[in-house]
């Protein structure tokens, strides 16, 4: 049973950080194949920057999270770690985006939350499933 229940939160890790890493390939995506530049006007203040560097950025995030996802379903042990790093990393840029689509980032935030404790708090378990 303990076996089992230790399987089910790897699993559980692991398909979550592949929701992730979809999330950030398509947010990358739509970067690149949209328009050269966004902008969006909060409180006064005009946000314009270009968006082919931050759809790079999210594409490489995406694709690493989904590479690391299918080593921690295999039950590679340094996925973990990996994981981990790329969950912070992917909330710390999703700030940025706040004052511009705070939906979406707020959304992928609480999916890297879920994601570190996860991978934290019942890391032992997942690294022995």
């Amino acid at each position: 049973m303990a076996s089992s229940t230790r399987r089910d939160r790897a699993v559980f890790a692991g398909v979550i950080l592949v929701v992730n890493g979809i999330f950030g390939l398509v947010q990358g995506l739509v970067a690149l194949l949209g328009p050269d530049s966004y902008y969006a006007v909060i409180d006064g203040e005009l946000f314009l920057f270009d968006i082919a560097g931050w759809g790079w950025w999210n594409v490489v995030i995406g694709a690493l999270v989904l590479v690391t996802a299918l080593a921690l379903l295999s039950g590679a042990a340094w996925a973990r770690v990996v994981a981990i790093v790329l969950a912070v990393i992917s909330a710390t840029v999703q700030l940025l985006l706040i004052p511009v689509q705070p939906w979406w980032s707020f959304i992928v935030i609480a999916i890297d939350v879920v994601i570190i404790h996860s991978l934290t708090a019942h890391g032992e378990e997942t690294a022995r499933a």
